[in-house]
């Protein structure tokens, strides 16, 4: 033994350096291959729709922004955003319909937030529309060539049904007269596999809600939901008393903060398992404009956003009324509603 390890002199040991060295190598060619593939397959999960192309200079006026007087002081972006979320459940699917969605011939948007980000991104306002809402509906140029129709007093959630997107956001941008700098779709099947990989989140409910058509029996008090029910609680509707949208959308409002909580306790950065799950669930239930339709547009605007909490987002409904002529339907009430999209374009 004392003969053989005598044999093991420098050239033995510098053989089992190179030998070290090139397990390393490997170990970080394929982490780094892994890391590409990551990056590759979430930055293919990511649908766009060029809403700026489709839309052109017909549009409200992009607010003037003073620059930093130290540019260079700021990694991240700055200045105000406004975003057009919306709730679908336009994409197809086996999933999305035992969720309650429709197919891809019966897309419809469940759910409209404008969100605006003040300038330093340390504060957020979020403005529901209701989707009963009755508004001057324009007319919107269609993918396939010629144009939606213009129609008075319309129901709000009949843009997107008939001209995806891009009619969605001129018809937010003609309520609102408020620009929409970005455009992001979340698709039912989607939203509820991002709540699971953020490992559910906790809700405290007012009323007993029985709702059958979005599957969803709670019970007045604190729970901590999955994302199947996550996603019930953001569509209940007539499990609520009166059936009403607006008592719906005080729910959704709920669940925003609750899902920013969640994120914020949620530390993604030590755990790269939970991390990739999080990032796939995210990025696989998007639809974006072409301006955020990459990882690293993405991430960029999530950087931006690393200091605000859900103690900082404001929630609010736009001030409406019962519609005169149908009680059943809303419509803006004035000049509360032009106040309130007046102080998003400052």
């Amino acid at each position: 033994m004392a003969g053989r390890n005598a044999r093991r002199g420098p050239g033995g040991r510098a053989r089992g350096l190179r030998a070290a060295g090139l397990a390393l190598v490997g170990a970080l060619l394929l982490g780094a291959a892994a890391a590409g593939w990551a990056y590759w397959h979430l930055n293919g999960n990511i649908s766009s729709v060029d809403i700026e192309g489709a839309l052109g200079d017909d549009r409200p006026a992009k607010p003037v922004t003073v620059p930093s007087a130290s540019p260079s002081a700021s990694p991240v972006p700055t200045g105000t955003l406004n975003i057009l979320l919306l709730g679908s459940d336009s994409r197809g699917g086996e999933e999305n319909r035992e969720l309650g969605g429709g197919d891809s011939e019966g897309a419809r948007s469940d759910t409209a937030m404008v969100v605006h980000l003040d300038a330093d991104r340390t504060a957020a306002t979020v403005v529901s529309i209701p989707r009963d809402t009755l508004v001057d509906r324009p007319s919107c140029p269609l993918p396939s060539g010629g144009s939606t129709p213009e129609a008075s007093g319309a129901m709000f959630n009949t843009a997107y049904a008939l001209g995806g997107p891009v009619c969605a956001v001129k018809t937010v941008e003609s309520v609102t007269g408020v620009r929409m700098d970005h455009y992001i779709e979340v698709d039912f099947s989607g939203f509820a596999d991002l709540v699971d990989a953020l490992g559910g989140v906790t809700v405290t409910t007012d009323v007993d809600i029985d709702d059958d058509k979005s599957h969803l029996r709670l019970e007045a008090g604190t729970h901590h939901l999955d994302g199947t029910e996550a996603l019930g609680l953001a569509r209940t509707r007539y499990g609520l008393e009166g059936g009403s949208d607006l008592a719906r959308i005080e729910l959704q409002h709920q669940l925003v903060k609750a899902l920013l909580e969640q994120i914020s306790a949620t530390d993604l950065l030590t755990d790269p398992t939970r991390l990739y799950q999080v990032a796939d669930a995210a990025t696989g239930s998007l639809t974006t404009d072409t301006g955020l339709d990459s990882l690293s547009e993405l991430m960029s605007l999530g950087r931006s956003l690393g200091g605000l909490a859900a103690d900082d987002v404001r929630t609010l409904t736009m001030p409406v009324v019962p519609a005169p002529w149908d009680r059943n339907r809303v419509v803006a009430l004035e000049p509360d509603a032009a106040e309130l999209w007046e102080s998003l374009r400052r």
